[in-house]
């Protein structure tokens, strides 16, 4: 099987939390590879450009649930807990955005359908990861 044909891909509706207006609709593509069992990929696409971050599987699936992460990512359950709340930093600035709780639920049952969690060592390439290090120098 081609590597294009085992990614886990899905497209949810953001909401970009705005200081006293409704959320703005933000497109965003989650894509988990099970050759990268503990990342997941969310692009969105804003303006003209698309921003991409990587985060880990665990801590998309812990936010849901509780508030998780420190530093550039945090992932949290709103009040509403039909609502999941991402406020992501970088040097560049920062954005605080919702998301349907149920939708990346929906994502993540389809990764763990692929990869079961606990799984992970086993289609993780440490050598292929090194290897991809010692190129990159």
């Amino acid at each position: 099987m081609d590597k294009e044909s085992d990614l886990i891909r899905g497209t949810i509706v953001f909401g970009l939390r705005t200081f006293g207006a409704d959320p703005l609709p933000v497109q965003a593509d989650l894509e988990y590879d099970p050759e990268d069992p503990y990342a997941v990929v969310v692009a969105y696409h804003s303006g003209g450009g698309t921003v991409r971050w990587m985060f880990g599987r665990d801590l998309l699936a812990d936010g849901l649930l509780t508030p998780s992460g420190e530093g550039d990512v945090i992932i949290s359950p709103a009040d509403d807990t039909s609502i999941v709340i991402f406020a992501l930093s970088a040097p560049d600035g920062c954005a605080v955005l919702e998301a349907p709780a149920q939708e990346l639920a929906e994502f993540l049952d389809r990764t763990y359908d692929v990869v079961p969690a606990g799984s992970e060592p086993e289609w993780f390439d440490f050598d292929q990861e090194i290897g991809k290090l010692v190129t990159e120098s």
